[in-house]
């Protein structure tokens, strides 16, 4: 490995024809850099493993089904256990 690289003749990526069409198809997502616990990236590896799919996609299927759920308030709660003993009666 070299100590220092000549960038002066690099091209953007914008320029590239294989690395602009890839940039055309991921519009809509961000690249970032996130830290998950060790035990929890696996998890999702082997799940992602298991239907087909890659493990970032699960993760962010994960979180976008996370974000359309209401948490359970202490009214809905209150509510559904009056419902059940009603029925149960």
């Amino acid at each position: 490995m070299r100590k220092e690289y000549d960038f002066s003749k690099a091209r953007k990526a914008g320029d590239v024809p294989h690395l602009a069409r890839l940039q055309t198809e991921a519009k809509g997502k961000t690249r970032i850099t996130i830290m998950l616990d060790n035990d929890v990236l696996e998890d999702f590896r082997q799940r992602a493993d298991k239907e087909g799919l890659g493990y970032q996609t699960l993760i962010n299927q994960t979180l976008r089904a996370r974000l359309n759920t209401r948490p359970l308030d202490e009214e809905t709660m209150r509510r559904v256990i009056r419902e059940e003993m009603s029925a149960a009666e």
